[in-house]
């Protein structure tokens, strides 16, 4: 038996990316409460509308780990939907963020903080060192990922 043989005979692990999105809808409005009213308005726009505005958000969640060799999975996608309900949708689909969230009562409801948000939501939930990427897609021209970082 040659040396490549036994290495061929021999499984390595395989790590592998998976992702699965949801979509929710929520509104928000642009406002840094430690800024006056005319610098919100210069520095965020008309998203800094008084009365909000909403969009309708797109999430991937990606997480990343070796394959299962008996299931063939990396985990269970049941799973990953049933924590995403927990740490999306429950908390933000059809809500005013900055009134229905309490994260976003003292941080400015960006697409960023959003981002941040919702993986911290799904570490909690995740096994260990599953959670490898979060991507929220604003807009079709605006997102923000995160890797934990």
């Amino acid at each position: 038996m040659q040396n490549g043989d036994v290495m061929r005979s021999q499984p390595r692990p395989r790590v592998i990316q998976i992702a699965r999105s949801a979509a929710f809808s929520a509104c928000h409005r642009l406002h840094c409460n430690s800024l006056t009213d005319e610098e919100n308005k210069k520095i965020f726009g008309k998203c800094n509308n008084p009365n909000g505005h909403g969009h309708n958000y797109r999430v991937i969640v990606t997480v990343r780990g070796e394959i299962d060799p008996i299931t063939g999975m990396v985990m269970n996608l049941t799973d990953l939907k049933q924590y995403m309900e927990e740490a999306i949708m429950v908390p933000l689909d059809h809500k005013n963020l900055d009134r229905d969230v309490p994260f976003f009562k003292t941080v400015v409801s960006s697409v960023e903080n959003l981002t941040v948000f919702i993986w911290d939501g799904l570490n909690k939930r995740l096994p260990p060192g599953l959670l490898y990427e979060v991507c929220v897609h604003e807009t079709d021209c605006n997102s923000a990922t995160y890797r934990g970082e």
